[in-house]
């Protein structure tokens, strides 16, 4: 359930029913709002609601309470109304702006990853990604350059300007890949790694969090919770697609999944056309239609020659397209009144 304070409630109010909630045995998450301070009850059963809803709503500081009928509270909209805003070293995901994330899947040599990271500042891209580990479906596949990738990365990250996203796969590497990332992603094969998702949830640095392969939308804003739950609110969502009968595409790119959990989540969601299609024709047309249906941002992978790419060169955009493309989401971006 959510506690809404009055306007004129003190610190001292919110720390007196924190405590008194604390003493029942649940959970509370404070949010200081644009307009209300209020306060998340974590753990309330159905049976224990209407008393303690009673005994919080005789309090001069509270103006009423909500009860949250979501499985996940803190991610959904009955939690908080206004939609969340993570800055990133200056740049928000979550406000008009579509924030395009791009870079080669896995960081293969110095050389390369700084041509890229050049090309997508120049472009107007706002964030460098790029895999140092790699979940692999073989384990013979190129698994990544692991902490020497990292350096890599970070490193160009610096040159450049741009925030640096990579993926992190377990919860023993989390303090080691938070030395080296602005954000910390969880693919798709751990979105359900519970254990994962709670050490990145203590962390203070944002997440993106990627829609399991065959995860309804409600088992991701679950995953989400796991990580809320835990302290840390700055959590992204990306809808990269779900296994489905088709075979022509790697996956199938669920776009009304952006509108949906706009619906239900105050939490930003971008997408990935990259991984959502598997092949690089079709990712500037998934692209433009994610900005129309409303998507926060883009991850677009990119490689300098994608034929020689050690990981999904199939996917992946060479420079000049990556170019041409950004400036054709411009005006997609400008048509529905959005800028990037």
């Amino acid at each position: 359930m959510v506690i809404v304070l009055t306007d004129n409630a003190t610190e001292e109010d919110v720390e007196l029913i924190c405590e008194k909630v604390k003493s029942l045995g649940y959970g509370v998450n404070v949010s200081k709002g644009i307009e209300k301070t209020i306060i998340g009850v974590i753990g309330a059963k159905d049976e224990q609601k209407l008393i303690l809803a009673q005994q919080l709503e005789s309090l001069h500081s509270v103006e009423k309470v909500i009860p949250i009928l979501k499985p996940y509270k803190l991610a959904s909209r009955e939690w908080k109304k206004e939609r969340t805003q993570i800055n990133v070293n200056g740049v928000v995901i979550g406000g008009n702006d579509v924030v395009v994330m791009a870079g080669p899947c896995s960081v293969e040599n110095e050389e390369m990853i700084m041509l890229t990271a050049r090309a997508i500042k120049a472009a107007n891209g706002k964030i460098l990604r790029g895999g140092a580990f790699k979940p692999r479906t073989s384990p013979y596949s190129f698994q990544g350059l692991g902490e020497e990738g990292l350096k890599v990365l970070s490193q160009a990250g610096k040159e450049t300007g741009l925030p640096v996203v990579t993926e992190v796969l377990d919860p023993r590497d989390v303090e080691l890949v938070s030395q080296y990332t602005d954000i910390l992603q969880i693919g798709t094969r751990n979105m359900t790694n519970y254990p994962l998702l709670t050490e990145v949830g203590r962390t203070k640095l944002p997440v993106l969090l990627k829609r399991g392969l065959s995860s309804t939308v409600e088992e991701f804003l679950l995953a989400a919770e796991y990580i809320l739950s835990r302290g840390n609110h700055r959590v992204i969502l990306c809808e990269r697609g779900i296994r489905t009968f088709e075979q022509s595409t790697r996956f199938t790119l669920d776009l009304t999944a952006v509108p949906l959990i706009q619906e239900l989540s105050h939490l930003p969601i971008i997408v990935d056309p990259s991984h959502g299609t598997g092949r690089w024709q079709l990712v500037p047309s998934m692209a433009k239609a994610a900005i129309a249906a409303g998507a926060d941002g883009l991850i677009i992978e990119v490689h300098p020659e994608p034929d020689k790419a050690l990981s999904d060169g199939a996917q992946s955009l060479n420079i000049p397209m990556f170019q041409t493309l950004m400036e054709e989401l411009t005006k997609v971006a400008e048509a529905v009144g959005r800028s990037l």
